[in-house]
C-alpha cells in the first residue's frame, strides 16, 4: 500500500474512532439517565449507539470509566467553566459577579432542561451517590467551585479557604441544587417559586439578596473586635 494511502487510512480510522466514542457517550449518557449506573448495561448503550459491547472496553476501558466521562461531560453541558471564568475574571464588583454566578445558575435549573440525560444523570448522582465521581469531582467540580470561592472571599474579606467561605458557598448553591432536583415538587409546594409566577430574573435577585445578607452576617465574625473607645 503507498504511504499516502496508509495515511489516509490512518486518518480514516480515528475519525471512525472518534465518531464512535462520541455516540457511546451520549448513548451512555441516555442509558444512565434512565436505568442509573447499577442498572446500566454494556450491551444496551452498544446497541443504542449501534456498535458492539466490546467497544465499551475499547474506548473506554469500561463502563466504570464511561460513567466517569458522562458524569463529567454532564456537568460540563450544564455549566460551563469558561462561561463561569468570564463572570469571575470580570472587572466589575465582587457582589454583581455573584449576581452573576446565581443568574447563570439559576439558568440552568430553569431552562426546561430537566428531560435532557445531562440533568438526568447529574440529579440521580446527587439522589444516589456513586464511587465513580472522581473525574467529576477533579475536572469539573473543583475548578468551578474555585472560582465561586474566590469570588465570596472578595466579598466576605477573607481568604478562599477560610472555612466561612465554603459555608457561603454551600448556602449560595443549596437552592438551585434543590431546584435541580425536585423544581415541579417545590414549585406545587410553593408556587411563588414557579416558573409560571417568578421569573428567572426575580428569583436570581432574590436568591442574590438572601445570600449578600447571609455573608454580610458571616463577614461581621471576622471583623476585629471594636475598642471601647472607638466611636460607633
Amino acid at each position: 500500500m503507498a504511504r499516502g494511502n496508509r495515511r489516509t487510512v490512518r486518518s480514516r480510522d480515528r475519525q471512525d474512532g472518534a465518531t464512535t466514542r462520541t455516540s457511546l457517550l451520549e448513548a451512555g449518557g441516555a442509558v444512565f439517565a434512565e436505568f442509573g449506573f447499577d442498572r446500566a448495561t454494556a450491551k444496551e448503550i452498544a446497541l443504542r449507539a449501534q456498535t458492539n459491547a466490546a467497544a465499551v472496553n475499547y474506548h473506554f476501558g469500561g463502563i466504570e470509566a464511561l460513567y466517569e466521562d458522562v458524569l463529567a461531560e454532564a456537568h460540563r453541558r450544564l455549566m460551563s467553566y469558561e462561561v463561569l471564568a468570564g463572570t469571575a475574571t470580570a472587572d466589575i464588583d465582587p457582589k454583581e459577579k455573584l449576581r452573576r454566578f446565581i443568574g447563570l445558575l439559576v439558568k440552568v435549573v430553569r431552562t426546561g432542561n430537566e428531560n435532557s440525560w445531562p440533568a438526568k444523570v447529574i440529579v440521580r448522582e446527587l439522589i444516589a451517590p456513586t464511587p465513580h465521581i472522581g473525574k467529576l469531582r477533579r475536572e469539573e467540580i473543583e475548578p468551578k467551585k474555585a472560582l465561586l470561592f474566590g469570588i465570596l472571599a472578595q466579598i466576605i474579606g477573607v481568604e478562599p479557604d477560610h472555612p466561612l467561605v465554603a459555608q457561603g458557598a454551600f448556602s449560595t448553591i443549596a437552592p438551585c441544587f434543590m431546584l435541580l432536583v425536585a423544581d415541579k415538587r417545590v414549585s406545587e409546594i410553593i408556587p411563588a417559586l414557579g416558573r409560571e409566577t417568578t421569573t428567572d430574573e426575580e428569583l436570581t435577585d432574590r436568591l442574590f439578596r438572601f445570600t449578600l445578607g447571609g455573608l454580610a452576617q458571616l463577614a461581621l465574625s471576622v471583623l476585629p473586635p471594636r475598642s471601647a473607645d472607638q466611636p460607633n
